[in-house]
């Protein structure tokens, strides 16, 4: 796998957890981690129902299985989310009060906790390149010079990434902030 794939991909799970924090706006990634017992196997909630904003405060649930309403209730009640789902007998309701100032904080701090996981994974996909760089150096396939121009566009091409995540943190916390 090249270099830009891994940042590539690091960067896009960061995005994937950025994706999970809970803003003022209802969002159906709120759900993504939710998983549901279904007839004794952990399945993935998008797997079992489909997932619509009708508004920007509402969250509604179409099971595909009416049989399984309880245990999307219960996935959801349990998931630690603090949300509170809501069955008529045919779709799940759940309304994303607005957050306050402090849990607004809160979630921001959290997306920076999130984005500096990511950028320790995207240094570490940097040492391992330098360390492949500095092995064919040491076994000869490569010279000195070879070797430092490859460590500098390793370096460049991390940073680019870096900026990337910056400005992703930067969009998430506008958001969380946002009232």
């Amino acid at each position: 796998m090249s270099l830009e794939a891994s940042l590539q991909k690091s960067l896009d799970a960061t995005q994937r957890t950025f994706n999970t924090i809970r803003t003022g706006r209802a969002n159906t990634s709120l759900l993504d981690k939710v998983m549901v017992d279904y007839y004794g196997s952990e399945t993935p909630l998008k797997s079992l129902a489909s997932l619509s904003t009708p508004d920007a405060q509402t969250i509604q649930i179409q099971p595909f299985d009416r049989g399984a309403m309880g245990d999307i209730e219960k996935a959801i009640a349990m998931s630690g989310l603090g949300l509170t789902p809501n069955n008529d007998g045919q779709v799940i309701r759940i309304n994303i009060p607005p957050l306050t100032e402090d849990r607004r904080k809160t979630l921001s701090k959290l997306a920076a906790k999130y984005a500096e996981e990511g950028k320790v994974a995207l240094r570490n996909i940097r040492r391992d390149a330098i360390d492949k760089v500095k092995k064919r150096e040491k076994d000869g396939e490569l010279s000195e010079d070879q070797s430092h121009d490859a460590q500098a566009r390793i370096q460049k091409t991390l940073d680019s990434f870096i900026r990337t995540l910056e400005a992703r943190l930067k969009e998430k916390e506008a958001e969380i902030l946002k009232v």
